[in-house]
């Protein structure tokens, strides 16, 4: 075999095996693994005064691979660099080009929307040079968030706790919740009443029509007394139809996938957080090992904010939805999107690369993770292309004694894109219509009874990460490549945390971001970080130098922070216990909430005099299968998670996670395989027909030994954006209290993730 001319430089070995097989032997495709170069990691690595010049260094650990690169590279008669198609993917070319001393008249540089055979040979015919624009963008953006967290950082070391960080797109999401928290807080709940009239046809049927208004205005009942006023008109009077309109309600389907929409879909629909959300789709975008096929790249880039389709996309799934579905199925003509005014439209929106390659076709040959993502994407770009759904829909209002009841009812009259998809909802609307019986103006029905139900307004609900990461997008907060990375970062943090789905503050959250309104209002300010976002934009249109950019917001960072030290010299922010109801039973005090080296835990306020710690207390959906019970979520002091009855002395244990439904057969608690991705519920009842045995519910159980030795019961039934913090242990620890915990109440102390002393900051590179 003749030896490869020509080297093509991409980020992961996933990317470079899929592009190598559309490649002739005159290629040879390797890997960077990520970022070679970048700022030092132990120093600010950046000359303000000499005019925001970065002291850019190779990345420690990674010199081998570096040697490798220039090895292959001063051999190649040419070297293309087809690191992703975005700012980052343009500054890691960059970077490599500066590294391998590649002479500017002599870089080939390639973007792969879609790794497909036919988009990688054209481009790789038409390489072009590093755009410095969009290089300028990301270091801009890199420098600027380094600023931050560096400067910001150990102030809140000094003033707050140690290890804290701070960022230009984490503080203001961090706000966004803590914002929220606050407007929940004073919310002021209203009364107000529904009242249904539950009414008889004269055909026999019955159904229910919702209080309206009066006279022909829409009117409100406030309280009880309103609900009597209008009781006591309508009992004796009847009721007689006003008015009955039928029209047939279209819905059309909605757009293609854009970052945000997939990261907010595939939290409601499939459970996967925004980062993980991610992860499985760089890995569809790279190349999955398809039976038959070889390695394939199933989607276009995950990273856009544009919804334009490519013609040729278009007339694929056009032709598909035809063949497929029927051509009352397809839209007529392709349908295309209006981007929002902030998208660069630098690519296409996420959609499947090779539209005829269907979910059911590829399943075999995927992980469970990327079969579900995969489908999402596939459903929603062919349902985009798809008919609209058509319903026949019924209105009708009805008046007794001048007050109006309406009453309504649709059905589905052609189902259109809703049998492939339908766009999830961040609040399910749970109202089931019942159908209308067949009525005329004029005509009359009778009063079978009048339901009333009190009610009162409900505060605004708190963020998810799907809706917060909606809420970043429509703000102008970060971009695409930033939503996962932040909202990471603040759960990181322990800034904000998961109740259920839900995003709260804690204690630390909120006075951080106190201090951060108070001292440096621009920074955590929505407006001021999404026109800095809009400057970045600019910055990557060549309209503005990018040292200019970094010049006019230094001036008055710098004022703020000296403002601050001097307002806080001295003085020492106190962070308050986030206090539980959970009571120590060694000496009666409410437990509060701490944080340790394996995540967060409960212990004693009393501390030095009493130590007891526990787990935090996770209430699961069921009932013990032994004694009925309520199931708890624990963790091992080695961070194994496991579910156990509340009563010790019942002793039941699992490594099963118990779900909300129940067995049909026996009405004992189902249970599901722990561990991402779908996985069908079971019974785990030895009694029962639908019971399934340990060895077949999909992994492995851990032998006895091992169990004791790794301390786990026996199943039974942002990027650094800061410096890090040097070397030293946090003063505010007691392992004490940890460690005396499983003596005086058998209960394991807890554990997370093991993690190291963080870096301030976490913006995305």
């Amino acid at each position: 075999m003749a030896k490869a001319t020509n080297l093509v430089i991409v980020e992961s070995p996933a990317k470079a095996k899929t592009i190598g097989k559309y490649l002739g032997p005159d290629y040879r495709v390797t890997a960077s693994m990520g970022h070679l170069r970048d700022l030092p990691k132990s120093t600010m690595g950046v000359d303000i005064e000499g005019g925001f010049i970065p002291d850019y260094q190779p990345v420690k650990g990674r010199e081998e691979t570096i040697r490798e690169l220039e090895r292959e590279a001063k051999a190649a008669k040419r070297v293309y660099l087809a690191t992703d198609p975005d700012r980052e993917g343009e500054a890691i070319s960059w970077h490599l080009k500066e590294l391998l001393h590649i002479p500017d008249d002599e870089v080939y540089r390639v973007t792969f929307n879609e790794i497909t055979k036919r988009v990688v040979n054209e481009e790789i015919r038409k390489p072009r040079a590093i755009d410095q624009d969009l290089v300028d963008a990301q270091q801009a953006r890199r420098i600027l968030d380094r600023i931050v967290g560096y400067k910001l950082s150990p102030l809140l070391w000094t003033k707050l706790r140690y290890g804290l960080s701070a960022g230009r797109v984490q503080s203001v999401a961090t706000r966004l919740v803590v914002d929220r928290e606050e407007e929940i807080r004073a919310f002021v709940p209203e009364e107000y009443w529904n009242l249904e009239a539950k009414l008889r046809h004269a055909s026999g049927q019955s159904f229910t029509a919702k209080y309206y208004g009066f006279n022909g205005k829409k009117a409100e009942l406030k309280n009880a007394g309103d609900v009597a006023r209008v009781e006591s008109a309508v009992r004796g009077a009847p009721f007689v139809v006003e008015s009955v309109k039928r029209k047939d309600a279209r819905r059309s389907p909605a757009p293609p996938f854009i970052t945000s929409t997939l990261q907010q879909d595939a939290s409601r629909r499939l459970g996967m957080t925004p980062r993980r959300t991610m992860a499985v789709a760089q890995q569809l975008y790279e190349g999955v090992d398809i039976e038959g096929e070889g390695a394939v790249g199933l989607i276009t880039y995950m990273r856009t904010d544009s919804l334009r389709l490519s013609d040729e996309a278009l007339f694929a799934a056009g032709g598909l939805i035809k063949a497929r579905y029927g051509d009352e199925y397809y839209a007529g003509s392709p349908r295309r999107f209006k981007n929002k005014n902030s998208a660069q439209d630098a690519h296409e929106a996420i959609r499947p690369s090779v539209p005829s390659l269907t979910p059911e076709m590829v399943r075999q040959s995927l992980q469970p993770e990327q079969y579900r993502l995969y489908k999402l994407i596939w459903n929603r770009f062919i349902a985009s292309q798809m008919a609209a759904a058509v319903y026949d829909s019924v209105t009708m209002d009805l008046v007794s004694a001048g007050h109006i009841f309406r009453s309504g009812y649709s059905a589905v009259k052609f189902p259109g894109f809703t049998a492939v998809y339908e766009e999830g909802r961040d609040e399910e609307d749970d109202q089931r219509q019942t159908a209308l019986p067949v009525l005329s103006e004029g005509e009359r029905v009778e009063l079978i009874d009048l339901i009333k139900e009190q009610k009162f307004t409900q505060p605004p609900a708190r963020y998810t990460e799907a809706t917060l990461i909606r809420e970043m997008e429509e703000t102008g907060i970060g971009r695409p490549s930033t939503y996962a990375p932040t909202v990471s970062t603040i759960l990181d943090r322990e800034y904000v945390v998961k109740d259920g789905k839900n995003l709260r503050p804690t204690p630390l959250g909120e006075v951080v971001t106190k201090l951060m309104k108070e001292r440096f209002a621009d920074i955590v300010s929505p407006g001021f970080t999404a026109n800095m976002e809009a400057t970045l934009d600019s910055v990557e249109k060549g309209e503005r130098p990018w040292k200019q950019v970094l010049s006019d917001f230094y001036g008055g960072f710098e004022a703020s922070l000296e403002s601050a030290e001097k307002a806080l010299a001295g003085e020492r922010i106190h962070i308050p216990d986030e206090e539980t109801n959970e009571i120590c039973p060694e000496c009666g005090r409410k437990l509060v909430v701490k944080s340790g080296r394996f995540g967060r835990f409960l212990a004693c306020p009393g501390y030095p005099e009493c130590k007891f710690t526990m787990p935090i207390v996770v209430e699961m959906p069921g009932k013990c299968p032994k004694c009925g019970s309520r199931i708890l979520k624990r963790t091992s002091k080695n961070g194994y998670t496991y579910y156990a009855c509340e009563r010790r002395e019942c002793g039941f244990m699992t490594w099963d996670v118990p779900v909300k439904d129940n067995c049909p057969e026996c009405g004992h608690t189902l249970f599901k395989k722990s561990g991402r991705g779908f996985n069908k519920p079971f019974c785990i009842n030895e009694n029962c027909s639908r019971f399934v045995p340990e060895d077949q519910r999909g992994y492995r159980r851990r032998s006895a030994d091992k169990a004791e030795q790794d301390g786990t019961p026996q199943a039974g039934t942002e990027a650094e954006a800061a410096p890090k913090p040097a070397a030293k242990k946090p003063a505010t620890k007691k392992p004490a209290a940890q460690k005396t915990e499983a003596k005086k109440t058998e209960t394991k102390k807890p554990a997370a993730k093991k993690t190291s002393a963080k870096a301030p900051g976490g913006e995305k590179k």
